[in-house]
Parts: C-alpha cells; sequence; structure tokens
C-alpha cells in the first residue's frame, strides 16, 4: 500500500512540474519569425546519353565496332569505363526487315556520367571526331544533396534570428534563446524541366580550346519558423 501511495505522489509531482513548464513556456514573451533561404549550386553530376546507330554510317561499319573505337577514345580522355559507362540497351530493326525488306541496322545507347562541363565538352568533341553526334543530356544531380539541404536550413534559421533582433531592436529588447523551431516543409530542390545542353567556348575556327557545356543550376529552397524569448 505504501508503495502504490509513493507511486501516485512521484506521479502528482510529475503532472505538477510538466503543467508548471507548460504554463512557463506559454507565460514567456517571446516573437515568432519566419527565416527563408536559398542556394544555387552547379550540378556535378551530369548523365550524358550517347546511341550509336549503324545506319549513320549506312552498314560500312559493326555496331561491335563502332563500339569498341567508342570507348577506346572515352578511355583516352580519363573516362573509367567500369563506373562511368552504362549500356542502357540493344536493338536492332530486324523485327521489320520481312515486312519491309530494308536492310537490318543494329544500335546501342549508353549513359556517360561526368562531373563538370568542360569535361562533357571533351567527350562531346571526342564522339564529334568519330562521327557520333547523337548525343542529348539525359539529367544533371548533385552528389551531396543531404548536405546541401542542412546547409540551407541552418542559413534559414540565421536569417530568423537576424530578423527577430532586428524586430527587437526596434523595441528596444533583445532576443534569448530559441524555444522552438519549426520546418514549413522539407527543404525543396529545383531542377529545370527544360534540361538543356549550352556549349560555349571554341567560338572560331582558329581557336583550338575544348568547348565547355554549361547547365541550368539547381536550386534549394528552405523555410523555418522560429521562436525567441524577449529580453
Amino acid at each position: 500500500m505504501k508503495k502504490q501511495i509513493l507511486i501516485l505522489a512521484l506521479f502528482f509531482v510529475v503532472a505538477l512540474v510538466k503543467g508548471q513548464d507548460s504554463k512557463n513556456f506559454i507565460d514567456q514573451n517571446y516573437i515568432e519569425v519566419t527565416g527563408i533561404a536559398y542556394k544555387e549550386v552547379v550540378p556535378d553530376e551530369i548523365y550524358l546519353k550517347i546511341r550509336i546507330d549503324e545506319k549513320d554510317n549506312k552498314g560500312r561499319e559493326s555496331i561491335q565496332s563502332l563500339e569498341r573505337k567508342m570507348l577506346r577514345r572515352l578511355e583516352s580522355i580519363g573516362i573509367d569505363i567500369d563506373k562511368q559507362v552504362k549500356l542502357n540497351d540493344f536493338s536492332s530493326n530486324f523485327q521489320f526487315y520481312f515486312l519491309k525488306r530494308t536492310d537490318v541496322f543494329e544500335s546501342k545507347e549508353y549513359t556517360i556520367q561526368v562531373s563538370t562541363g568542360a569535361k562533357a565538352g571533351e567527350v562531346i568533341t571526342e564522339l564529334s571526331d568519330m562521327g557520333i553526334s547523337n548525343v542529348t543530356l539525359d539529367r544533371v544531380a548533385y552528389s551531396d544533396e543531404e548536405g546541401l539541404k542542412l546547409e540551407v536550413k541552418a542559413l534559414a534559421i540565421k536569417n530568423a534570428k537576424m530578423k527577430a533582433a532586428s524586430l527587437a531592436g526596434a523595441l528596444d529588447q533583445t532576443i534569448g534563446r530559441a524555444i522552438h523551431i519549426q520546418e514549413y516543409d522539407s527543404p525543396r530542390m529545383f531542377r529545370s524541366n527544360n534540361m538543356e545542353m549550352k556549349v560555349r567556348g571554341a567560338g572560331s575556327m582558329n581557336d583550338q580550346s575544348l568547348p565547355e557545356v554549361g547547365f541550368e543550376k539547381i536550386r534549394v529552397d528552405a523555410s523555418v519558423q522560429v521562436k525567441f524569448i524577449l529580453n
């Protein structure tokens, strides 16, 4: 019986303390502000889609020969074939041969990953020299997206603190510690829906420099709501 009474007494004390803490929080003077921040970064994961087709050279060279030459060219400019080149599919028009009585041509599609616009330009130049011009931009990404989101959230909180201090100063008051932080939503990452490769450099016939490919930057937005004690 004594043990049960003691447990009930402890429960009552804890409930009282919690209620008092809640009351103290409500009774405190505070300022509530919203902090907003964003950051734009250049993508460092660039995926180029490459298609080689026997039809482009009218069947004068097999798809296997074209593939070997392409891979050798890519290796010569520092592309890691095992890590940066992926075969997407393999196809031919053989299924239409008996219907249309046309020549059978094979094709292959690859994705090549590079980290800079300069390297993308180098890949495009090398493939163009080989007669491979079917190169398109598949997608872009940023390697440390989570770290970028955390950085932008921290910037948003700093923005909220500056705003709160400025508003409080207008009342000849100062802010104290933060007593509540809330994200309105998770940091949002924006990529252009209309992805384009913009080639710049090598503008004249005498200019031997390699072109560099430019890409739209990736943008991350964050907003937070923060309550600071008013002193």
